[in-house]
């Protein structure tokens, strides 16, 4: 199964390592593959540098595609990440 969402990223600080580390420990949960795309490019969302090379500061959309039996979970979980701002208070 393949789903995939839109995002936006609301927090400050935008995708930066720590927000990283914690959309690859997220996926690292799941059996399904993740992807984040920006624009045309692509990448493996398991990889924190992968992931900071999208270079995403606050108010970016971002497309998230997960490949597997969990996406769907995977996508919600993700989506929540995103809709707290990876925890952060700005």
């Amino acid at each position: 199964m393949e789903l995939t969402r839109k995002l936006l990223i609301h927090n400050e600080l935008g995708l930066h390592a720590r927000a990283a580390a914690k959309i690859v420990s997220l996926a690292g949960g799941y059996r399904s593959l993740l992807y984040i795309k920006k624009g045309d490019h692509e990448v493996d969302g398991t990889s924190i540098l992968s992931i900071l090379s999208l270079a995403c500061p606050k108010g970016t959309e971002v497309l998230a595609r997960a490949v597997g039996e969990d996406s769907e979970a995977l996508i919600d979980a993700l989506t929540r990440l995103f809709e707290q701002k990876f925890g952060e208070a700005r």
